[in-house]
């Protein structure tokens, strides 16, 4: 694996584990990424029944985002599928 996918997949793995920090700190952007996030760690409410970040009660779940850096989420894969820019059926 060359030294730019390496970086690019540690890069995504420590945004999907702290937030969009990394990102932050680099100075990129970043797009909510729906049906990414594990249980617990999503940044923020989307649909009936959540009150905010943290609230989601099974792995990638498409109704919740997670911050990603801008351009990466269609490429992250799950066993549930491509992450997503709009909500989608879990």
């Amino acid at each position: 694996m060359s030294t730019l996918k390496v970086s690019a997949a540690a890069i995504i793995l420590a945004t999907l584990a702290s937030g969009a920090t990394v990102a932050q700190a680099q100075g990129g952007g970043v797009e909510k990424c729906y049906g990414v996030a594990m249980a617990g760690h999503n940044d923020c409410k989307a649909g009936a029944g959540t009150t905010c970040a943290g609230s989601q009660k099974m792995d990638y779940d498409g109704m919740h985002w997670k911050n990603v850096p801008t351009g990466t989420c269609t490429t992250i894969t799950t066993p549930k599928g491509h992450g997503s820019l709009a909500p989608m059926e879990s």
